[in-house]
């Protein structure tokens, strides 16, 4: 399993990746009919979003775990 500091990279590169794909998206897209073109650019941002979603959530993730981490480490 990742550790969670490699988990929040990933993500921000993927979330930085949708969001630069933008201008391409629509280069991409213009030969489709209407209907397509917008199909294609909501799931795109719908793809986005839940991206962000998840490297928020891991950010809180990693944020609650190195703050409450209690756990006692062994002696030497």
């Amino acid at each position: 399993m990742l550790r969670a500091h490699a988990k929040i990279a990933r993500a921000q590169r993927l979330v930085k990746m949708l969001e630069d794909d933008g201008p391409l998206l629509a280069l991409r897209v213009a030969e489709l009919t209407p209907e397509n073109q917008r199909a294609a650019k909501e799931f795109a941002a719908k793809l986005t979003a839940c991206a962000r979603a998840e490297l928020e959530k891991l950010i809180d993730e990693a944020s609650v775990w190195n703050g409450d981490d209690f756990t006692a480490e062994p002696a030497d």
